[in-house]
């Protein structure tokens, strides 16, 4: 807006220096004479108003470069933070799936343990009773 507000000004002060200079009373020598300073004071006015538009434009760019870095500083920490998380979840999965499988192992040992002693002690049984009945 401000940049519109110069141009607008300095447009503006431009015509109003033609029209005056046009309008004046004076010989053709002195006009061309006062449109030739008017000329030279518009270009070194242009130059400085330029000079000032680079400026304000490389200081634009810095500031935003300067925050562009800021926000990939600040998504690269989100990010290390979630994977960080992420990792974390993933080991306290592990070790407690590791927990259960070895708790789930120790039990279905204990089972079968007590299966096969119950079989054998059938297998006991059916021959003890089966020499029994061969003996009578």
């Amino acid at each position: 807006m401000a940049k519109g507000l110069m141009m607008g000004f300095l447009a503006g002060g431009i015509v109003g220096a033609v029209v005056a200079l046009l309008y004046a009373p004076k010989s053709g020598k002195e006009l061309r004479s006062d449109i030739k300073i008017k000329k030279d004071e518009f270009l070194d006015d242009s130059a400085e108003y330029m000079k000032i538009a680079k400026s304000k434009a490389s200081d634009l760019i810095n500031d935003g470069k300067k925050k562009s870095e800021q926000i990939i500083r600040e998504a690269k920490e989100k990010a290390n933070n979630l994977l960080d998380d992420a990792n974390s979840v993933l080991s306290e999965a592990k070790i407690k799936a590791t927990d259960k499988f070895g708790s789930a192992k120790d039990k279905i040992s204990m089972e079968t343990d007590r299966i096969k002693d119950a079989f054998k002690a059938g297998i006991d049984a059916y021959k003890d009773e089966k020499s029994k009945g061969t003996e009578i």
